[in-house]
């Protein structure tokens, strides 16, 4: 069985310089694409491993400390609460400094932000590659079209006959561009979304873990849910009675 002359194999061989770099180009930003979806949907995957970690058996240890060891190592609410920690004893052994310019809830609160932000940020790296491949892959797959276009009108040109073996060629080339471009543009903008709804979510998580935290320091005691808060104000109303 012959090799089909309209196939990919032979728009590489009769392909130019300006086809095969086009090519080369979509192949490339389709394997960084992929990197970046695959490694990022482990980070995430793992981030929501830690923030179930982080929601209940943090929680259920007697201490700060405890609750750092239930976490473990490489583990971004670990590092939230570590920067907490930090945070406190610095305040402790510079009170006397600190005192009369940052209260403690302030330091703290600074302190917090920055471990969430620092992890925030680490949630955003590779986004900006998915976000230029989903919106220039397109118009790379269609400059090599246009390009094909081209070719096809040179072939018309130089037989001076619009004969179907003239033109197959060139316009089958522009047409596997296009798909390329689309093939490469639709995976990295299905994974930029999926991807920027998962970090949306740990980063709340974060966030609401800041906070315990944030109460846990300065009160003492981690900060009731509203649900937990609508619960004890309705039997602290039944049991007071009108």
């Amino acid at each position: 069985m012959g090799t089909s002359p309209y196939g990919l194999e032979s728009m590489w061989q009769q392909g130019d310089l300006i086809t095969k770099g086009v090519a080369v180009l979509l192949i490339a930003l389709s394997i960084a694409s992929w990197y970046v979806i695959v490694t990022k949907a482990l980070q995430l995957w793992r981030y929501a491993r830690a923030a179930k970690a982080a929601g209940h058996e943090f929680w259920d240890t007697t201490s700060v400390e405890d609750g750092l060891k239930t976490l473990g190592s490489a583990n971004p609410f670990a590092d939230i609460a570590q920067a907490g920690v930090v945070a406190m004893h610095h305040h402790n052994a510079h009170k006397g400094h600190l005192h009369d310019q940052l209260s403690v809830s302030d330091w703290v609160t600074l302190s917090l932000r920055q471990a969430i932000d620092e992890t925030a940020g680490k949630l955003q790296t590779g986004m900006a590659v998915l976000a230029s491949v989903g919106s220039t892959a397109p118009f790379v797959g269609l400059f090599g079209t246009v390009w094909g276009i081209y070719h096809a009108l040179v072939s018309i040109g130089t037989a001076g006959q619009a004969s179907i073996d003239k033109v197959a060629g060139p316009v089958g080339e522009a047409l596997i561009m296009t798909a390329l471009g689309l093939a490469v543009a639709i995976p990295a903008t299905f994974g930029y979304n999926a991807l920027v709804r998962g970090n949306k979510t740990i980063i709340a998580k974060l966030n609401k873990f800041g906070f315990d935290l944030h109460a846990l320091f300065v009160t003492g005691s981690r900060a009731e849910s509203a649900a937990s808060q609508n619960a004890a104000n309705a039997k602290l109303s039944v049991v007071g009675g009108p």
